[in-house]
């Protein structure tokens, strides 16, 4: 399909706007980062102090709370929440045009996995699956009045199929309820079986965008994401998913400040592209608690924009790039919609 690349920078203009008037102190000439480390050296102890491009007020509002507590009243679990995600102020209550939105967290609210840079919770065996949370996600989403929704869930190495089937019959669901509704699952790599991913992106479920995050390069790997989770497993995750349906959106996330290096992500958008994924983020780590991986650098705005530019000369046809950038921030998805109607024309032409 020919299409025209999309770049979006995530606020990254805004950031700059926000904070470019503390940036230089008058007349003697010091900037921001003269007063704020944004780097821990190798070896070194400590902790970074959050940058101001980071910090973002405590989420209220008449729609944060009526949101907040519709999904405690329908038992569902967000990923916002889970994931203490920055961005759950201004999507659940509402951008300028006065939309909220959240992201649905599938199959409870508790992980088999215990990722070093996650927050969600683990267990060996979390609670068994609500076989009606697929009609309960649909009537809240009906409810919400959107046209695109993301969906993610947590890993379930306790369930035959990791889940997929749970997945896929939300998927189905919700497209029952809402036909133009455009669904995008953030899904789990599902041990790497390849049947199980099926189930999920088989052309009849009808899903428009399959996201799997890698995370991470490769060598930070073994130490960022649980040892289930592999990069090599990952990637081929995200290969599968267009050889089964090659005219599903792929989509992934990388988080910086974990000590990677420019050569190292570079080498992993080639790979990315090798396998065909359609669209990127980029976003800052952020350590959750103390008991996470720290930070080992903050990201500056202007680096952020460089990997925007990066993104879009490797080919992928949408990059979000920014601090603040989240796998599933919704002020990305006006661009993925554009290239899932895109593609949906061509399905009608053929």
């Amino acid at each position: 399909m020919a299409m025209t690349t999309i770049r979006w920078r995530v606020a990254a203009s805004n950031v700059r706007a926000m904070s470019s008037s503390k940036r230089r102190l008058p007349n003697d000439g010091l900037e921001l980062g003269d007063f704020i480390k944004l780097k821990l050296e190798k070896g070194e102890k400590g902790r970074l102090r959050l940058p101001p491009w980071l910090k973002r007020e405590i989420p209220t509002g008449e729609s944060f709370g009526k949101l907040k507590r519709q999904l405690r009243g329908l038992n569902l679990a967000t990923v916002c929440e889970e994931a203490r995600c920055p961005n759950i102020g201004e999507c659940w209550g509402g951008s300028e045009s006065g939309t909220a939105t959240a992201t649905i967290m599938l199959m409870g609210d508790t992980c088999t996995r215990g990722c070093r840079f996650c927050s969600v919770k683990t267990a060996r065996k979390p609670p068994p699956l609500d076989a009606d949370e697929p009609r309960k996600t649909a009537e809240a989403v009906a409810s919400w009045g959107l046209d695109y929704i993301v969906l993610t869930s947590v890993d379930r190495d306790d369930v035959k199929d990791g889940g997929a089937n749970h997945i896929a019959q939300t998927v189905v669901a919700l497209k029952k309820t809402a036909p133009n509704l455009l669904v995008e699952c953030l899904s789990p790599d599902f041990g790497g079986n390849r049947d199980a991913l099926a189930a999920l992106v088989a052309p009849e479920v009808k899903l428009d965008v399959f996201a799997h995050n890698m995370e991470t390069v490769e060598r930070l790997t073994p130490f960022v994401r649980d040892p289930r989770a592999k990069y090599r497993q990952s990637l081929a995750v995200l290969k599968s998913a267009k050889e089964i349906n090659p005219d599903i959106v792929t989509k992934t996330s990388l988080m910086l400040g974990l000590g990677e290096t420019d050569e190292e992500i570079e080498t992993t958008l080639r790979e990315l592209r090798d396998v065909g994924v359609d669209c990127l983020t980029f976003g800052q780590y952020m350590q959750p608690t103390k008991r996470h991986l720290k930070v080992v650098e903050y990201v500056t705005p202007e680096k952020f924009d460089h990997w925007a530019r990066i993104g879009d000369a490797f080919g992928f046809l949408y990059t979000a790039s920014g601090p603040l950038v989240r796998s599933s921030y919704k002020a990305g998805e006006f661009f993925i919609k554009n290239i899932v109607e895109g593609k949906r024309k061509e399905l009608v032409k053929r």
